[in-house]
């Protein structure tokens, strides 16, 4: 007997008492499973994101919205940015005080992504537990490609409208309809000598700015 047939059958013996016109749908989920971890205030709940990100070796930086144009300029000017691809639902704002950086087109191809310095993005949300931003492809955040092409991707969270406790919390607020990426520190992987290697599926650099008011 094959693999293949080995697991089908495994299959067919766990779902022996599933009755056949039996939907998806017509199963009640238990849902009395903890959704956070203890009580925090939101400004604990930002930390925790702060701390948790950083531990994933993203940077994170903090300002008001006022301060927001001027610290993008400061990033980008800091890595050396000239070109950068902003999303049409990126505020012009957040690029006012970056006059020195071309504006690339978010509709490039990936071979014209590749040789842009940066992206800047807003998100979804951002999850405070596990360390995550996500992204879901609105006007603000673009095709998915303009965050995995690049190397160096800033990322505007604001505090505290756009950050939830738990996995749980977040998946209540995104649409399942809409293509979900989740971002836990820069792209990296290792191999099997435990070799870390950065900026092999996605950006070498995640830059996230928490942003209130």
């Amino acid at each position: 007997m094959s693999s293949r047939e080995t697991i089908l059958n495994r299959i067919r013996q766990a779902l022996t008492d599933v009755p056949l016109a039996e939907a998806p749908q017509d199963v009640t989920v238990d849902r009395s499973y903890l959704r956070r971890h203890g009580e925090r205030t939101p400004e604990q709940t930002a930390e925790l994101l702060a701390e948790n990100l950083a531990d994933y070796r993203a940077v994170v930086h903090r300002c008001t919205d006022a301060e927001l144009p001027a610290r993008i300029a400061s990033l980008l000017a800091a890595h050396g940015s000239r070109t950068v691809v902003a999303p049409a639902g990126v505020p012009a704002r957040w690029l006012a005080d970056s006059v020195a950086v071309e504006r690339v087109p978010e509709e490039s191809t990936a071979r014209q992504l590749d040789t842009v310095d940066t992206v800047v993005t807003g998100c979804a949300l951002a999850i405070a537990e596990t360390g995550t931003v996500v992204l879901d492809a609105s006007p603000d955040q673009g095709l998915r490609r303009v965050t995995l092409v690049p190397d160096h991707h800033i990322c505007v969270v604001r505090v505290p409208e756009q950050v939830v406790d738990s996995l749980p919390e977040a998946l209540e607020r995104l649409s399942p309809r809409r293509p979900l990426t989740w971002i836990s520190g820069p792209s990296a992987t290792s191999d099997i000598e435990l070799d870390r290697v950065e900026g092999v599926h996605g950006p070498r650099t995640l830059e996230v700015v928490l942003v209130r008011g």
